[in-house]
């Protein structure tokens, strides 16, 4: 595909983004150094702005519009984190947004989003098509649509991530990061193949919702419903098509991690790193933790997505109650 991101797009994305977004800590664990026998590198974007990575993408694509677009504004479909960020962006940017959203979104995030500035349409996920909508009101209203992954702007963006870390701790011999829709995934794996070609990068995915990996095995991208898991940054149906061409070509596979291990991932993170890591931000440490000692002796960097967990459902959770 002649559209698709390259690391130079990476390299421009985070120009755009200095002095915007946080250059989020790199944060390690002597006791998770200790059970693996391996150093471990956690890029914490639990610390970004709006509290994910997706701040990075979003910004980023929003920074490419020329005049008129600004304008006229943007219009975003997400049911979460892409919802902030954009509102975000575009508040920062001077331009309006518009942004769809499930009436059975958690309120606090539609909250959120309203707060940034954004204007919010609700739709009943069981019974309307989100893109559908937001192609009408970007038809509508002269915007432009951003979608939440599949976007060469957006996966630019999310590669500044992986591409700040090795900055700043230098090759890795294993990249394990949290695999949705692939955005944060196919920038990460673009920013490995230039800064650290050597090293195995590794999507992780909900193994109740394991679309990736068959669509890596397979050759083609496979549709899935739904998946009933607690990451629900996770809850993707397939990758997107630009997503899906970088990780089938720069990924070296793409593993799964169990509810139970998000949990244990949390856990680890509150009491021993005292930080708060949503479910889908801990997949890539679940899987690491899963390989245990293969990979004693590694230097391992592991993609912390974010931390937009309400502190209710964070408690249920992790005190076994959910």
């Amino acid at each position: 595909m002649s559209n698709l991101p390259t690391y130079e797009d990476v390299v421009a994305a985070a120009a755009r983004l200095a002095g915007h977004a946080h250059r989020t800590p790199v944060l390690t664990s002597s006791t998770i150094d200790a059970e693996l026998g391996a150093s471990v590198y956690f890029k914490c974007e639990n610390f970004q702005r709006m509290g994910a990575f997706k701040f990075r993408g979003a910004f980023n694509a929003l920074s490419c519009f020329d005049a008129g677009q600004r304008r006229a504004g943007v219009v975003a479909f997400s049911s979460g984190n892409h919802a902030q960020a954009i509102a975000l962006s575009a508040r920062l940017l001077g331009m309006p947004a518009t942004i769809v959203m499930p009436k059975d979104a958690p309120a606090a995030k539609v909250a959120a989003t309203r707060g940034y500035g954004g204007e919010v349409v609700l739709y009943d996920r069981y019974s309307e098509d989100r893109e559908a909508i937001g192609r009408r009101l970007a038809e509508e209203r002269g915007m432009t649509l951003i979608p939440p992954y599949d976007h060469p702007h957006v996966i630019a963006g999310q590669g500044t991530a992986a591409k700040e870390l090795f900055d700043e701790v230098g090759p890795l011999d294993a990249l394990f990061v949290c695999l949705g829709g692939g955005g944060l995934l196919a920038g990460s794996a673009l920013a490995a193949r230039a800064l650290s070609p050597q090293a195995k990068v590794y999507g992780v995915e909900p193994e109740a919702g394991n679309d990736g990996q068959q669509s890596l095995r397979s050759g083609a991208i496979v549709h899935i419903e739904t998946p009933q898991t607690i990451a629900d940054g996770a809850q993707t149906q397939h990758l997107g098509k630009l997503t899906f061409e970088i990780i089938k070509r720069d990924v070296d596979d793409i593993l799964t991690a169990s509810d139970a291990e998000l949990v244990e991932a949390m856990r680890f993170f509150a009491t021993r790193m005292k930080t708060v890591v949503e479910p889908t931000g801990c997949l890539g440490f679940a899987a690491a933790r899963r390989q245990g000692r293969t990979l004693a002796g590694r230097r391992v960097g592991v993609i912390v997505s974010g931390g937009n967990v309400d502190l209710e459902r964070f408690c249920s959770l992790t005190s076994g109650m959910a």
